[in-house]
């Protein structure tokens, strides 16, 4: 039987590997800033120091209102997107012999849910633009 301390060295020894490139990878960044402080030009003028909008002098108050829908939008577009990724693998291994009646009705709950996601969504108005 091998010696616990013996076992215990191994093992830290694979995360130290780990914690020294995650202490390069803070020191490499830490280095790309500093240097990017110490190399650029301050010469700060008052044009620099107004705010930017997109080449347009700012005018009115800084707050704007935003349509929430637009965001409920990309958040269904990801939702149904991350989902339609799983149909892949599920096409993969509804292909195997052994799996075809279980990964079908799996897969039908799966898309069940969506379903009703999508109802709720539709039936509380999200999904009308206007």
């Amino acid at each position: 039987m091998p010696e616990p301390t013996v076992l215990a060295d191994g093992y830290f020894q694979s995360y130290s590997v780990v914690g020294l490139l995650a202490v390069v990878g803070v020191l490499f960044v830490a280095v790309a800033f500093g240097a990017g402080r110490l190399l650029r030009p301050v010469v700060p003028t008052p044009e620099k120091l107004l705010t930017y909008e997109c080449g347009v002098d700012p005018v009115g108050e800084g707050w704007a209102h935003t349509q929430v829908r637009y965001y409920v939008y990309a958040f269904l577009y990801v939702i149904f997107a991350v989902d339609s990724i799983f149909l892949f693998p599920w096409a993969t291994v509804f292909a195997a012999p052994e799996y075809g009646a279980t990964t079908l009705v799996e897969m039908f709950v799966f898309l069940g849910f969506l379903a009703v996601g999508l109802l709720y969504a539709w039936k509380k108005g999200v999904l009308e633009w206007t």
